[in-house]
């Protein structure tokens, strides 16, 4: 579960679609990812939206150890209707994941399969490879088009001192803080960020 190999993903899936050039947006791991196919492949990314990550390796690596593995101990008995089942994982997570919109985040990714609820993510594969999931690859060409940086204003993900590093990848980079808004910018603060990413877009 590298970068590189979610960019292929990617790739891959642009091909399938016969999209040859489009407009990629990314948040926290998906913006690395964005990022990634944009310094490996720019030919099919005409702009890049990243959303409250830098390309930078991400600390701390803990607390997200100890999410996926609060997800991991998640028990959930059959036959339970949606809300029950997003309310009793709630109740379990709470103890580790204290704030309610990270765990609504979470929540996000519970899933029926055949009458059980289980989690939509890998979580084996995350937990294995977390180091790389806090990293970011080495790149030494920049990506040449226009790129926005979209932080929430709450948020440590996007800091001043990652702007050298966004600078030398994304040169013609714009780095932008929605007020109030944290770590899931798109969740806390919907019509902001809606704005801010229609004021990026290419006139129609």
């Amino acid at each position: 579960m590298s970068y590189e190999a979610m960019s292929l993903d990617v790739q891959q899936l642009l091909t399938h679609l016969g999209i040859t050039k489009c407009i990629l947006l990314g948040h926290s791991m998906g913006g690395k990812t964005a990022m990634t196919l944009a310094l490996q492949r720019p030919d099919l990314v005409e702009r890049l939206i990243s959303v409250d990550i830098s390309p930078v390796t991400t600390a701390p690596v803990s607390e997200f150890s100890a999410y996926i593995s609060a997800m991991k101990t998640v028990k959930i008995p059959e036959g339970l209707s949606r809300s029950a089942a997003r309310q009793l994982a709630d109740d379990q997570l709470r103890p580790v994941v204290q704030l309610p919109q990270l765990r609504q985040f979470l929540l996000t990714n519970l899933v029926e399969v055949e009458g059980r609820y289980v989690w939509r993510v890998n979580l084996e594969a995350i937990s294995h490879h977390l180091a790389d999931i806090m990293n970011f690859p080495a790149f030494h060409k920049p990506y040449p088009g226009p790129a926005l940086f979209l932080g929430g204003s709450n948020s440590p993900y996007i800091s001043s001192k990652d702007y050298p590093e966004i600078q030398r990848l994304f040169p013609r980079a714009d780095v932008k803080y929605i007020e109030g808004a944290g770590h899931i910018v798109h969740q806390d603060k919907f019509e902001e960020f809606i704005t801010a990413v229609l004021n990026f877009l290419p006139p129609p």
